[in-house]
């Protein structure tokens, strides 16, 4: 398998494996010593990939194996330790994959949920790449990091795109936006009230409607009862009148 991926990539390199953990297993370390033929370094990367994410953030962890001497002192083993690592792609890789994760949708959450946890955690991010921001002006500003002219460039890229919000026309804008959007909130909650409650209405007309059909079979059932009781007693009349009568 490893020859026919170079056949077809033959540019691309095996530079580790991953898996999806969510831990370190007992097997991983003779998966990561198989895969160390593999590649060109002979120093693979182990990666663990979280598929069901708590955080906010890259939901990967990379690890590297050290050599490491036992408690004893008597043998040498490899173990793995954290390295520090990061996720980049190519523009138009970001861009397929941001289109691909708009179609992809729960089809048991309904879209308003949907779109409100896509605010909020995009809101989280943002708060998250602020703060980085800030930590990273202060540690200029006190001296603990040199001055990269091309990151404040970017920062100053960033705030110049920054809408004014002291301008009275922009201020009104945003409230006539938000009033629209509260309002078809609103009337959406209105709406799904006034359905719940016709369907409770027609479910009451058909539950009323079924026990009026139960009770009308029951008294018709009832009525077939005594007409039948009715002709069985009169057959015994006329037996016992034939019987009478021979005698």
């Amino acid at each position: 398998m490893y020859h026919m991926f170079k056949k077809v990539n033959a540019r691309e390199r095996v530079v580790g494996w991953y898996s999806t953990g969510p831990k370190i297993k007992a097997n991983d370390l003779a998966i990561h010593e198989v895969l160390r033929d593999y590649t060109p370094s002979g120093h693979p990367v182990y990666v663990i990939v979280e598929v069901q994410p708590k955080d906010l953030g890259i939901p990967t962890k990379a690890y590297v194996t050290v050599e490491e001497v036992s408690e004893d002192k008597t043998e040498n083993r490899m173990a793995f330790q954290h390295t520090p690592s990061s996720i980049g792609a190519l523009e138009a890789e970001e861009v397929g994959v941001e289109h691909l994760l708009r179609d992809v949708k729960d089809a048991s959450v309904s879209n308003l949920t949907t779109a409100i946890q896509e605010k909020i955690n995009s809101l989280k991010s943002l708060n998250e790449h602020i703060k980085e921001m800030e930590e990273y002006l202060t540690n200029v500003c006190s001296g603990k990091l040199p001055v990269n002219h091309q990151i404040i460039n970017q920062i100053q890229d960033i705030f110049n795109l920054l809408p004014n919000l002291n301008v009275e026309e922009i201020v009104r804008s945003f409230s006539v936006k938000t009033n629209d959007m509260m309002l078809v909130i609103y009337l959406s909650s209105v709406i799904r009230s006034v359905i719940a409650l016709h369907n409770l209405i027609n479910n009451k007309i058909a539950n009323r409607d079924a026990e009026l059909k139960a009770a009308l079979a029951e008294e018709k059932a009832d009525e077939d009862e005594e007409d039948v009781q009715k002709i069985t007693e009169l057959g015994k009349d006329n037996d016992q009148e034939k019987k009478e009568e021979k005698a």
